[in-house]
């Protein structure tokens, strides 16, 4: 990459960043004007809102994928799936645009859509599997059905008094899709 188009690109993230965190209008055309470049150079770096958006919040979403090995290793099957939801629910309530990307992925229809949110669903396919193997989650559950069932929670808890909520409607979310280890969730 020549070093103007790497300069761009740095430019553009950093002002993605910006942008994102602060409220108000968080358009790609605010990014780009905020960047200092033409909407033609902001889309020829980031063909689509999702893929800036995943760019900014890489870090996040790698560890996020990355910890389910760990969390599998040091918790067992339900209570790693427990941890990984919490920490998925936290990383929407901190990062909106971010949500708002993996929410409209999960719901999307066409596989182009979905690519961006592709490593969250395998990860969390990982632990869907341990739990199916470990026969502490329903059959036939996928990684799309909990993404869809958790994207509204990350609306429930935006405010701090949502917080206690979406937890109580987590711990509902987990007893219905491991209904034999209810008991076990807490």
């Amino acid at each position: 990459m020549r070093s103007d188009a790497r300069s761009n690109r740095l430019r553009i993230l950093a002002a993605a960043a910006e942008v994102f965190a602060a409220p108000g209008d968080t358009s790609l055309k605010s990014v780009a004007r905020r960047a200092g470049v033409g909407q033609g150079t902001l889309y020829r770096h980031f063909p689509t809102r999702q893929a800036l958006v995943l760019e900014v919040y890489w870090k996040e979403v790698d560890e996020l994928v990355t910890a389910v090995p760990a969390l599998l290793d040091t918790r067992g099957p339900l209570p790693a799936l427990r941890a990984w939801l919490d920490h998925l629910l936290g990383l929407g309530w901190s990062t909106p645009e971010l949500a708002d990307v993996m929410r409209g992925a999960a719901a999307a229809m066409t596989e182009e859509c979905r690519e961006p949110y592709k490593p969250l669903a395998e990860a969390l396919s990982v632990l869907i599997g341990a739990n199916q193997a470990a026969g502490t989650i329903v059959p036939g559950t996928t990684a799309d059905d909990v993404l869809l069932l958790v994207a509204p929670l990350w609306h429930v808890g935006a405010q701090e008094e949502g917080c206690a909520r979406a937890q109580r409607l987590l711990e509902v979310l987990i007893r219905g899709l491991c209904p034999s280890a209810a008991a076990a969730v807490g």
